[in-house]
């Protein structure tokens, strides 16, 4: 395959290809191993992305009534967790038709709101149409007039998902075969909004009222410690809250509550709605200027410039005796921008918290919007 590459920042990432493009290589090496009794090396698809991809087949075995072949996934330069995975795919005829069913290491769905229904094997619907056309492509090439059989596995995807988003969202028992270009692109935020929006409408899907947003493996702590009865319906959102928001609104969530640790939710205060530390940082500028709001000290305001934590810039308002006056303003700040990106759409709240200072904040509706997740 031709290589294709990105730029993230200064560097040149190497593109690599998804499981779903895996999965039609390997099914179109099978029937045409099936078709004609012969080995085949390397299968050529066309990508949604309207990108040619010639993949080399790794695997190739005929065996009574039908070929299985395999195709190693290559991510590229993206740190995927099914990376160097082998993709398999087994073949047999029918009378009619294609059917594309999921074997050993192909996860199953169990909750409503995915792309595939309940009881379907996690082949979303982007590689199913992928297989369908290669395996149609093979048909067409030699004449073959009946239908295929196509079973998709992947040895050790059982294990490898449960380093995925797979289990919290309802897909048991493996990984998932998906790509909705057909190439990866590596660091792709893309991959992780999606991965939000399938997680968010799971939710809905649950009868959810209200989506609780956690930036990480803290705001889960903290709500498990603090708050039980939000835990099973959290979606973690990582630095994408603004575009979480978004997802909220558009799967129909009145209410959206973001609940997170003052290091990032601090950006918040300035409208930041990516807090990667990549797109803006703002931290100290943030509180500085709640300070000065506050009415702090300007010795105070100078010596948080300092400061490369937000938890050593609270313990200077402590020590100065005006951390709940900073606080109050940076609260209703957050609550500004909050409503400001939902815009008038949907009704949001947050919960910021810090461990080392045992410090609770709650936007305006945060209360509130808790009552509703866990009346409901």
């Amino acid at each position: 395959m031709e290589e294709r590459f990105v730029y993230s920042g200064t560097k040149k990432l190497r593109c690599g290809y998804t499981t779903g493009s895996c999965a039609a290589a390997a099914a179109k090496a099978a029937a045409e191993t099936l078709l004609t009794g012969r080995s085949v090396t390397s299968a050529d698809i066309l990508a949604p992305k309207g990108v040619l991809l010639s993949l080399p087949v790794s695997r190739c075995e005929l065996s009574g009534g039908s070929a299985l072949c395999s195709v190693i996934k290559d991510s590229g330069d993206d740190p995927d967790v099914t990376n160097g995975m082998e993709i398999c795919a087994e073949v047999s005829f029918t009378d009619e038709g294609v059917e594309i069913l999921g074997g050993s290491g192909v996860g199953t769905v169990t909750k409503p709101g995915l792309d595939q229904p309940v009881g379907n094997a996690a082949i979303n619907s982007v590689p199913r149409k992928m297989i369908t056309q290669a395996v149609g492509d093979i048909a067409e090439l030699y004449d073959y007039h009946g239908g295929f059989r196509i079973v998709i596995s992947v040895p050790g995807g059982e294990d490898t998902a449960q380093k995925t988003f797979n289990p919290r969202i309802g897909i048991e028992g493996g990984i998932s075969i998906i790509g909705t270009t057909g190439i990866v692109e590596p660091m792709s935020d893309r991959a992780v909004v999606e991965t939000i929006r399938t997680e968010a409408s799971v939710r809905r899907e649950e009868g959810r009222k209200v989506l609780v947003l956690t930036l990480g493996n803290y705001s889960e702590k903290h709500i498990f410690d603090n708050a039980p009865g939000l835990a099973e319906q959290c979606v973690m959102c990582s630095n994408f809250i603004g575009d979480a928001i978004d997802i909220g609104i558009s799967l129909g969530f009145d209410d959206i509550l973001v609940y997170g640790h003052i290091g990032k939710m601090v950006k918040l205060g300035s409208g930041i709605m990516n807090t990667h530390s990549s797109y803006a940082d703002g931290r100290m500028e943030t509180l500085i200027a709640c300070g000065a709001i506050a009415g702090a000290d300007t010795a105070v305001l100078r010596s948080l410039a300092d400061c490369v934590t937000t938890d050593a810039a609270l313990d200077i308002l402590y020590e100065n005796g005006c951390a709940e006056a900073v606080m109050n303003v940076l609260t209703e700040r957050i609550h500004h921008y909050l409503q400001a990106r939902a815009k008038g759409q949907a009704r949001t709240g947050a919960v910021i918290f810090s461990f080392q200072h045992e410090l609770l904040l709650k936007t305006a509706y945060a209360d509130d919007i808790i009552r509703k997740a866990t009346e409901g």
